[in-house]
């Protein structure tokens, strides 16, 4: 079986099997603590999403692989909805932010050995002209599975599908 034999050797070295698809995302950030402008005046244009504290999201972020595509999503702003396209440009690595007691995202429970948190690295793609809004996205055909789209749900992190991806792209 040399095609395990690769896979095994690919999730050893840390890399996503070649075989695996392209998965895409719906990553949610409040625009005033870190929006899609903050990420393009970053150097290279690439960022931490960092201060994840959901264990449900934090799994999410570690099935994320290098090249997967998300929806950069303004929540609790004025105008709340996707504002752009963002690349996964590094693997879950441990959120070192946890273990700073000085920053807002410090989780006193977590140590060096054992820090349940992570973070990954994205990438701006590209910032849609205007939002591609909330309100927008309900009425629109082919949506009505997004996870965002149902009532409480709060994950600031979920997978989307990529026909979903794909008509959010098109609205934009």
């Amino acid at each position: 079986m040399p095609g395990m034999a690769k896979k095994k050797a690919a999730k050893k070295a840390g890399k996503a099997p070649e075989n695996r698809a392209k998965q895409y995302w719906l990553m949610k950030s409040e625009p005033d603590v870190f929006s899609i402008d903050h990420l393009a005046k970053s150097p290279g244009k690439t960022g931490s999403w960092e201060g994840v504290r959901n264990f449900q999201a934090r799994n999410f972020m570690k099935d994320m692989k290098k090249g997967d595509l998300a929806l950069f999503y303004h929540s609790s702003a004025d105008v709340i909805g996707v504002a752009g396209i963002v690349q996964i440009a590094g693997e879950a690595e441990p959120d070192h932010y946890a273990l700073d007691p000085k920053s807002i995202y410090h989780d006193p429970k977590a140590t060096a050995e054992k820090n349940p948190w992570v973070l990954v690295r994205v990438k701006l793609v590209r910032k849609f002209p205007k939002v591609v809004e909330l309100a927008s996205l309900r009425q629109t055909r082919g949506l009505e599975k997004m996870l965002v789209l149902k009532r409480g749900m709060r994950l600031s992190v979920q997978p989307v599908a990529e026909s979903e991806f794909k008509i959010v792209e098109k609205l934009a």
